[in-house]
């Protein structure tokens, strides 16, 4: 059977990108420069006034698995698609990126594949509406313990937490990764998910979870309390802290050590996929067993990277980077 370097486990997103001026905007009540969540109805009209779509296979861990795959990991991806053209198309741009997209689209499924559809200004503004479908509908018999139990590294996305399903789903293939000698971590995804679960959150970081990413408005919300508080009582239930502070670099804690890696601070492109392909560095730094400071270097540079042009994942050979800053 086969065994993976990363797994993840999230929200299986079509980004379907467009161009538009702020009259189109107007004219369709699409609030300029955010993202908002949208209903089937909202998504359907939204798509159909769409003219030259570009179409990409997203979702935040998607992204990183994406990442962390680019650099030679092996990688696969847990997530709902439903058997549409949506679906069909997510499905078969993870694999032709060498990914094992592990569930099959799902025929006759009540709701149709999750996508994002992003209205691109001529100010490069980005306005984000999401429609979720199918993805979050995630449940324990979509997470094959024959994946979660032969992963390295295990993945999980912070936004399919907001389901007693989706919490199940998580212990159960953290449990199953630990019971394989692997890790499990998660990224946080949003501070709103940590309110509204944050007991469930926290139980799961203290108890099933070797590993937690997260910015620092995220780490914050953990425990309502200043970043260095927060940051010292999350590494007391948790082995490995990781924060990123936007430009002011990242804080990884382990076993009461601590690492503060600067980072060289650049005006992005698009901003979109910052986080995910850092921590797309930094796993693969902890799959090939580098030290902290390492990791979280090469996380640096990915972000750096992603957010030098638009898109949400890495468009240049991250491997000959590191080789130039004498990461690998």
């Amino acid at each position: 059977m086969k065994h993976y370097d990363v797994v993840g486990i999230g929200n299986a997103v079509v980004d379907v990108i467009t161009h538009a001026d702020d009259t189109f905007l107007d004219h369709m009540g699409i609030e300029k420069g955010i993202m908002q969540l949208v209903d089937q109805e909202r998504s359907e009209k939204l798509f159909a006034s769409m003219n030259d779509r570009l179409q990409t296979p997203g979702g935040a861990v998607a992204n990183t698995v994406a990442g962390a795959g680019s650099l030679g990991l092996q990688t696969a991806f847990i997530g709902r698609v439903r058997d549409d053209a949506l679906g069909r198309f997510y499905a078969s741009a993870m694999t032709d990126n060498g990914i094992d997209f592990v569930n099959p689209p799902v025929v006759n499924g009540a709701t149709p594949t999750s996508r994002s559809m992003i209205f691109v200004a001529p100010d490069g503004e980005r306005s984000m509406n999401t429609y979720l479908g199918i993805s979050t509908g995630l449940t324990s018999d979509d997470v094959p313990e024959t994946v979660s139990g032969r992963a390295k590294i295990m993945f999980l996305e912070g936004y399919l937490f907001d389901h007693d399903a989706g919490k199940t789903a998580f212990r159960e293939a953290a449990r199953a990764t630990k019971a394989g000698n692997g890790i499990a971590g998660i990224a946080i995804s949003d501070p709103f998910c940590v309110e509204r679960h944050r007991a469930d959150f926290l139980s799961l970081i203290a108890h099933d979870l070797d590993y937690v990413i997260g910015n620092q408005h995220e780490i914050e919300s953990l425990f309502e309390t200043d970043l260095e508080t927060a940051l010292a009582k999350t590494a007391e239930i948790c082995p490995l802290v990781v924060c990123t502070r936007s430009g002011d670099g990242v804080t990884v804690l382990k076993d009461g050590k601590r690492v503060d890696v600067p980072v060289n601070k650049i005006t992005p492109v698009d901003a979109t996929g910052a986080g995910d392909q850092f921590a797309a560095g930094f796993l693969y730094g902890l799959a090939t067993q580098r030290d902290l400071e390492i990791c979280a270097r090469m996380g640096n540079l990915c972000a750096a990277e992603v957010i030098s042009h638009v898109g949400p994942r890495p468009q240049t050979d991250m491997m000959t980077v590191f080789q130039k800053e004498g990461l690998v």
